[in-house]
């Protein structure tokens, strides 16, 4: 077994041990591998994850996948078992993995805010800037990515509060507005949306940045105050009792002082999702955020989840998976979360997507025989 951090290891199998795999059809991964060779080749390689894999070690695979087209399910299978290794990511405290889901939702917007349409989404603001450790003051800590350039130094930035209460105003960074805070809140947890306006004009937008300050789940604050029970919580529990409870929403949004920044995104293609990290156009169904900090954006995954049947008509979810996106939530060599795709339908898939899951990482040859 090969260590792999201070927390997980590694531990090689074969593909015959990869519950599912048989019945997967991993076709539609092409077009995202593809997609990967053409950011890293002609943009930026990824950073490099924890683990050690690096877009030099990807960059085989992905030039294999420009090269072949699958005829079917079988022969795409095939790919993967001839030019990969299959390793199994296993928590050293034995626990189990775990997934969520996220989508993009579809908000009704105007271009102008009126009585109703008056809780706005935001360009990064000027004032906003990365932090690494050559400009990071010592007293804002490391899980602070952004802060706030004042004449007097670098501070936090304002919080979800103080911007809610007007702290942008008058900057001219408003995309749109919505008619919904609750709808804007939930578009920031999933870092992009598709705005709609009144004419029909339909606008992308995704993450740029946030304010810094870490992300709190209004959902385990909900289930602490014993307002939900845990085994009921999910986005539609948590927005029904939003609904239920408006003279306490502000109270409980606030709780999560994470605010996020947009930026327009275009996409040609509608059927694909928004580009997320990866600065890919996302798959659905078929991509996963995992922690960047531990893994490489562009590598596959295959992810066996016994107890999540909502997604596959009944069957347990089994899947091979390309790794493309982050998220401040995602943390964990054993975590991910999984785009289910756009719209309301596959909000409602999302939604209530929180089971255990085993993961696999399917390693390039020439990479894998550094941890056989």
């Amino acid at each position: 077994m090969t260590g792999g951090g201070a927390d997980y290891s590694l531990r090689s199998i074969p593909f015959a041990e990869l519950r599912g795999w048989s019945e997967d059809d991993p076709s539609a991964l092409f077009v995202g591998l593809r997609n990967c060779l053409s950011q890293i080749r002609d943009v930026k390689p990824y950073r490099a994850g924890s683990l050690g894999l690096t877009a030099a070690d990807l960059q085989p695979l992905l030039e294999a996948a420009a090269a072949f087209t699958p005829r079917d399910a079988q022969s795409a299978r095939a790919f993967f078992e001839a030019e990969c290794a299959p390793f199994r990511i296993e928590r050293r405290d034995a626990q189990p993995g775990l997934v969520t889901a996220f989508y993009e939702p579809e908000v009704q917007v105007s271009d102008q805010p009126d009585a109703v349409f008056r809780f706005p989404f935001y360009l990064r603001p000027d004032d906003l800037i990365d932090l690494d450790e050559r400009n990071r003051p010592a007293e804002i800590g490391p899980s602070y990515a952004f802060g706030w350039q004042t004449e007097e130094g670098v501070k936090p930035y304002p919080d979800r509060q103080m911007i809610d209460r007007g702290w942008l105003d008058g900057r001219g960074l408003e995309i749109a507005w919505a008619s919904s805070k609750v709808d804007v809140f939930f578009a920031h947890v999933q870092g992009a949306a598709r705005l709609r306006f009144p004419d029909g004009r339909l606008l992308r937008i995704t993450y740029a940045a946030k304010a810094g300050h870490p992300f709190s789940a209004i959902g385990k604050l909900l289930i602490d105050r014993g307002q939900i029970k845990a085994a009921d919580i999910s986005m539609q529990s948590i927005r029904q009792w939003l609904a239920d409870h408006p003279h306490e929403t502000d109270e409980v949004l606030w709780h999560n002082r994470s605010y996020i920044f947009f930026r327009e995104a275009h996409v040609s293609d509608l059927e694909l999702g928004p580009i997320a990290a990866a600065k890919v156009p996302l798959l659905a169904g078929r991509s996963l955020a995992v922690d960047r900090q531990i893994h490489t954006f562009g590598f596959p995954f295959f992810i066996r989840a016994e107890t999540l049947t909502r997604l596959d008509e009944g069957r347990p979810f089994a899947r091979l998976m390309l790794a493309l996106d982050t998220g401040s939530a995602i943390l964990g060599c054993a975590r991910g979360d999984i785009f289910t795709g756009s719209g309301d339908q596959a909000g409602d898939l999302a939604g209530a997507v929180r089971n255990e899951a085993d993961f696999y990482i399917l390693i390039p040859m020439r990479a894998a025989a550094r941890y056989l």
